[in-house]
């Protein structure tokens, strides 16, 4: 197929459909990071800046990947839903449909999306689909099963007037059991700005890389190491963690600082995930109906469904299309890192007192341990709470 990357990041997308053997034949991001990140890996291909002057689409194109803006979408974010300013900026991608009808789409987005206002997002994508005559299929994938230590669950999305989207999305499973946790023994990945609410902890693996500020202040994990030491992954592991070589974001440094990086890596789609879905666009496998349900009519929506052309279905299927085991967090990660300061460890254990969460005694111990090796006190400890669960 010849696609046309709208919203294109860091080209994830496009990197991982290029490597399942598809074509970009045009570009499209607003941030001048993006362009100058694309325009170095994707050489001679046609940019464009701003989606919203973006007429139409070249007649060779005959599909679009769209990875749309998920500000107002995010259990993190405004909450806007489709009526915000960002993730609104999906309705470009119909007012181009409507311009001429591409036979093939698919986006991504977070799955907070399927429950932000009664799943009114995804009702409305879909609709609007169903409107101009395609079939569709979602499905929430996790980068985990794809060979990289990464809890990253995101909806990806198939729209065809051609193919029908459950033989790409929904034609492979092979569920794969997440390591528990084991401190001393594996890596533990976690959010030292958070504490109160979040993400928890993951193990093995580092939760969901996020975006940063909007002004590009960086938010980068923290990773405590079999041996008790606590570093920040650099932004080169960080780029590998989405599956791209090490160094892919450094063309940005020519337009914005080096934080900048964090924000970009990630927004991006995983490189892996889309080469997938890449494949299987190329060669569709066989859905199992027996996987169907009824779909609701209102309410929070599932996290897998299909449109068969006719009736909505919802579809009963876990995460995990691949099921490659990743390597040992602790392996996977090339650079030293930076250890974790005192100030951010003791920021982080001092939420945890204060929080409705509550992380594993030996998790905190591990932090206090590092808090009391940087010559820091350790915040008092309060009542016992609930265990959170790693992810």
């Amino acid at each position: 197929m010849k696609f046309a990357g709208l919203f294109a990041g860091i080209g994830g997308f496009e990197l991982g459909l290029g490597r399942a053997g598809h074509t970009t034949e045009l570009l499209c991001d607003v941030n001048p990071a993006s362009e100058a990140v694309l325009k170095r890996h994707f050489d001679g291909v046609a940019y464009h800046s701003d989606i919203k002057e973006l007429r139409s689409l070249p007649s060779s194109v005959d599909a679009i990947c769209a990875g749309f803006p998920c500000q107002d979408l995010s259990q993190a974010g405004r909450g806007a839903g489709l009526g915000g300013e960002k993730s609104g900026l999906i309705s470009e991608v119909f007012r181009l449909l409507s311009r001429r009808r591409i036979p093939t789409v698919v986006i991504e987005n977070v799955p907070f999306m399927l429950q932000l206002s009664g799943g009114s997002a995804m009702r409305a994508i879909i609709d609007e689909f169903e409107a101009r005559g395609y079939r569709w299929a979602y499905r929430v994938v996790d980068t985990f099963a794809f060979g990289l230590p990464q809890r990253r669950e995101r909806v990806f999305f198939v729209a065809s007037r051609e193919l029908d989207p459950a033989s790409v999305l929904l034609a492979d499973e092979n569920e794969l059991e997440r390591p528990r946790t084991a401190i001393g023994k594996v890596a533990h990945g976690f959010y030292w700005t958070e504490g109160l609410t979040g993400l928890g902890w993951a193990v093995d693996s580092i939760p969901t890389l996020k975006n940063g500020s909007t002004i590009g202040i960086p938010s980068p994990p923290a990773v405590l190491l079999p041996d008790g030491k606590i570093v920040k992954p650099s932004i080169s592991d960080a780029e590998r963690l989405q599956g791209f070589q090490p160094g892919w974001t450094e063309p940005a440094e020519g337009v914005v600082r080096r934080s900048f990086r964090w924000s970009l890596v990630g927004s991006a789609v995983s490189v892996p995930v889309a080469q997938w879905l890449g494949e299987r666009l190329m060669v569709p496998g066989t859905y199992n109906k027996s996987k169907d349900s009824d779909f609701p009519s209102t309410g929070r929506i599932p996290r897998a469904a299909r449109f068969d052309g006719k009736r909505r279905h919802r579809v009963f299927m876990g995460v995990d299309p691949i099921g490659r085991r990743p390597p040992p967090l602790s392996d996977f990660l090339l650079d030293d890192g930076d250890l974790l300061s005192l100030r951010a460890a003791h920021g982080f254990l001092s939420r945890t007192r204060r929080a409705k969460l509550k992380f594993d005694d030996a998790f905190i111990s591990a932090v206090e341990h590092h808090v009391e090796l940087l010559g820091g006190e350790i915040p008092a400890r309060i009542p016992k709470r609930l265990v959170l669960k790693a992810a």
